[in-house]
């Protein structure tokens, strides 16, 4: 049962911003801590709005909270309204998969990011420099021998 009044509840999920989050924020600290650099953030011409985008790369990645994108580890439904946060959620999800999937269409690598992955920094750092890797590849680049396949997240 939620603690709240519905119209409580309605106004403070209606504050949830998309862009410049704590979570965004985090993000972009890892990246810049690994000097990753050349991104710019929520680009609105791409499909999904990716939260960070390397542009030459063609690299696009998602930071996906685990409540509105259905962590499959993390989401906790609410109990109360069931029926509309089921399809809200579940619609998310479909949505995400299109977007991505587009993004492949059009020969971007697309990224996504739990909120609960950025404890691992180390990972993420990885995880975005082998993508930029492979987009250095396809345009003809060499790579040195140390930068072999990384773990994923």
């Amino acid at each position: 049962m939620d603690t709240v009044d519905k119209e409580t509840r309605s106004r403070v999920m209606a504050a949830v911003h998309s862009e410049g989050t704590k979570l965004e924020q985090q993000l972009i600290a890892i990246l810049e801590s690994a000097e990753i650099t050349g991104f710019v953030r929520n680009e609105k011409s791409l499909p999904g709005k990716p939260d960070i985008v390397f542009m030459d790369a063609k690299v696009a990645m998602f930071l996906d909270s685990c409540f509105w994108h259905g962590c499959p580890k993390h989401l906790r439904r609410p109990s109360s309204n069931d029926t509309y946060w089921r399809a809200k959620i579940d619609n998310n999800v479909k949505r995400d998969r299109r977007n991505r999937a587009k993004l492949r269409g059009m020969g971007w690598s697309a990224l996504r990011i739990w909120e609960h992955d950025l404890e691992k920094s180390s990972l993420i750092i990885q995880r975005v420099r082998r993508a930029l890797e492979r987009s250095e590849t396809k345009n003809g680049a060499r790579l040195s021998q140390n930068e072999s396949e990384q773990p994923e997240l």
